[in-house]
Parts: structure tokens; C-alpha cells; sequence
């Protein structure tokens, strides 16, 4: 039976770049995965190009850009291991990047960057790397360590780190082997949901909208009460299901199923203002005049709810004007879902983090870790998870 240190289980971001440092740092490390296809998630993520971390991340206040039960978890991990930090290391690899906006810097090529920059990580810390290698068992040993029935056959460690992430998008090798591992050794998790996902509407009150496929523009979004209210300024996507885009996807990790979201399609214009103004010089029918201001598609689909709008705007009452103001800048309507996991971005919920430590991510099974996405730690879009997955990835095998 082959014996290492450490055994990290899922060849992720988190996994990767711990096993790397671990390595690193002198310890026997043996990486696995069962997924054939190395990083997948990472491969795909950013539109290819892996937006792999945030400029702007606040570490003092981990609760503005992160949810969970104790997003305040973090601040540790992403104290210690920063965004700088990371950049630091891109650049000495050389990689070539870009900030596209509000602190999100992408890879310049290709995703496939960051992958090689990891696995060059692990091969300087001497990693021994196993895929596809599934885990089919794990338990404890006598004396206090671990040991695996692998697909390689059997191994045996000191201390094991699963980093298998949540259950986003299944068809390229999620599981719930993380939260199984979890319950075996009595750790408690948060019950797991799609999260940066799009919603979904169904039923008559979607008709309107269901034409409106396709079209994009910035809004304004939020959703909760006035205590727990999140509001995000992002650009918006009808699709043919409901809605998706940056504002959704952000959203979407706040929204609670029969709850309200609220939009403002047209947060930069003063709408009753522009529509007044109108009214008083215009002879131009009113879906005309507000398709000067709002995508005219949009401008169509709205006008056609409501036969007073159906005319000249200046034959249209200010009462009537008034309304679609309102309706335009306050529109109110519930989802009756998400997309689910295959398109979700991440997983919300996970591994308690009142189990874990928050220095080490050792949980009070003494000798097992659990980094990244399978914590209850859940980053905004925008490079925010990346950065979740080094710095837990950093802590642990600090620890190690």
C-alpha cells in the first residue's frame, strides 16, 4: 500500500493550487480526481479566460462580497492570502491579463494558462497526481490517519483535503462526494442550492417577455426587505426560460423561492420626467418616444400591455404616462425557479463552516480539510469564488 502525507482529492482550483504548496513545502502529496479532463470548471470558467480573482475584494469585510451563514468566515483565509498575493504569482508566471471591470482581472489567452501555471506548481512541489482516480471509500486508521480505496488501489495518509467542490454543473464531473465525506464523519452541512444561476418564469404572466429573448441592457436589481436588502447595477439577458445575465446571476444568491425581484430597466434615465417632457413637444406615437430611451423592443413589448399606451404620447394622460414610469422603473415579478445546477456558476450551502477552523480549514474530524466551493462560502461573480479558492487553498496547506 502506498503511503503519502497528504491526500487531496479533487484537482479543482482549490485542490490544485493547496496540493501545490503543500508539495512545496515538503510534504509527500498525492492528487486525485475521477473527472478525465483536468480543471474543467476552471478551463470553462470566465468565458475561457478565468476571471481569477478581484482587485477590489474588501478582506476586512469578507460579508459585502460573500453569503453563507457566516460569510465573516473567510476574513481569515483572505487576509492572509490576498489578491495581490495571487497577481504575484501570475506575473511570475508570466501570464498576461487584463482588468475588464470593477476589479475583475482576467487571463489575456486562455484559461488554459492558469491550469498550466498550477500544474507547474505541483510539479515543482513534486506532486504525484492520479486522474481519473476515483475515492471509493474513506476511513480511519488506528493510529489516527486515513486511509483510501482508490481506483489505483488502496493509499494510506496523515491528513486528507477534499476539494471537490459543490454540484454546479454536473456534466462535467460534479458531485456530492464532499458532503458525503462530510456526513460520514458526523460534520454538519448547509442544505446546498444553485447559486449565480438564472431564474426562470412560467405560465401567462411570462407571455409578455418570452419575445424578448435575447435582449440585454444594464438595470438595476434587488430583492429581500429593507433589512436584507440586496441590490446589484449589472446588465441584464432575457432568455427564452426568464432571465439571466451579470445582475441575475448576482441576484440569484440572494433571491429566496416565492419571494420578489425588482428591476429598474432604465436606472440612468429619469423616466417621468423624459416622458412629461415628451408629451408637451412630440407627435410621435408613445412606443416611439420611449424607444428612445429604453431598447425598442422592450419599448414594444411594454406598450403592448396596456391600450391607454397605444397612441400618441401626447394624447396619453399623465396618469397613464405615470404608470409606465413606475411599472418601467419598479417592475415587481417572481420567479418560479432557477436553471438548476447545469447552469448554476457555483454551489450556495455546503460544509458547515462552524465545523471547520477558520485559520487551517481543519474540521473537528481531526486530520480532514475541506477548501473552496464545497464550504459554506459562496463569492459574488466576478472573480470573488477564484480568490475564496486560493486563500482556503493557502490556509490549509500552510497548515499541512
Amino acid at each position: 500500500m502506498q503511503t503519502f502525507d497528504v491526500v487531496v482529492v479533487g484537482a479543482g482550483a482549490a485542490g490544485l493550487f493547496c496540493a501545490g504548496i503543500a508539495g512545496q513545502r515538503g510534504l509527500k502529496v498525492l492528487l486525485l480526481d475521477h473527472s478525465e479532463k483536468m480543471a474543467e470548471k476552471v478551463r470553462i470558467s470566465g468565458g475561457g479566460r478565468a476571471n481569477f480573482t478581484n482587485r477590489d475584494i474588501d478582506v476586512r469585510q469578507p460579508h459585502k462580497h460573500f453569503v453563507g451563514e457566516n460569510p465573516n468566515f473567510c476574513r481569515s483565509a483572505l487576509s492572509r492570502y490576498t489578491p495581490a498575493d495571487f497577481i504575484a504569482l501570475v506575473q511570475k508566471h508570466g501570464i498576461p491579463f487584463h482588468e475588464k471591470h470593477k476589479g475583475q482581472l482576467f487571463c489575456d489567452r486562455s484559461a488554459g494558462d492558469l491550469i498550466e501555471m498550477l500544474l507547474a506548481e505541483c510539479a515543482v512541489g513534486g506532486v504525484t497526481r492520479w486522474q481519473p482516480c476515483g475515492v471509493k471509500a474513506l476511513r480511519l486508521t488506528d493510529d489516527g490517519g486515513y486511509e483510501l480505496d482508490t481506483d489505483q488501489g488502496p493509499v494510506q495518509a496523515r491528513k486528507v483535503v477534499i476539494a471537490t467542490g459543490g454540484l454546479s454543473i454536473p456534466a462535467i464531473g460534479a458531485t456530492d462526494f464532499g458532503f458525503r465525506v462530510a456526513k460520514q464523519f458526523g460534520l454538519r452541512t448547509v442544505e446546498p442550492r444553485p447559486g449565480l444561476v438564472p431564474l426562470t418564469f412560467d405560465g401567462a404572466g411570462w407571455a409578455p417577455y418570452a419575445g424578448l429573448a435575447g435582449l440585454a441592457l444594464p438595470v438595476l436589481i434587488e430583492t429581500g426587505d429593507k433589512k436584507n436588502k440586496a441590490v446589484f447595477a449589472e446588465d441584464l439577458l432575457f432568455t427564452h426560460r426568464g432571465l439571466s445575465g451579470p445582475a441575475v446571476l448576482q441576484i440569484s444568491s440572494y433571491w429566496k423561492p416565492g419571494t420578489p425581484i425588482r428591476i429598474n430597466l432604465a436606472p440612468e434615465v429619469d423616466l417621468p420626467a423624459a416622458l412629461a417632457e415628451a408629451k408637451q413637444r412630440s407627435r410621435k406615437l408613445l412606443v416611439n418616444e420611449l424607444a428612445t430611451l429604453v431598447p425598442s423592443r422592450l419599448s414594444e413589448a411594454w406598450v403592448e400591455q396596456d391600450k391607454e399606451w397605444q397612441r400618441p404620447v401626447a394624447e396619453c394622460s399623465d396618469k397613464a404616462l405615470a404608470r409606465l414610469a413606475e411599472r418601467l422603473a419598479r417592475w415587481e415579478l417572481v420567479p418560479t425557479g432557477t436553471e438548476g445546477y447545469k447552469k448554476a456558476e457555483v454551489t450556495l450551502g455546503g460544509v458547515d463552516t462552524r465545523d471547520l477552523s477558520q485559520q487551517t480549514m481543519e474540521s473537528k474530524q481531526p486530520g480532514l480539510y475541506f477548501i473552496g466551493e464545497v464550504v459554506d462560502v459562496t463569492g459574488w461573480l466576478g472573480g470573488y469564488n477564484f480568490q475564496w479558492a486560493w486563500a482556503s487553498a493557502h490556509a490549509c496547506a500552510m497548515a499541512l
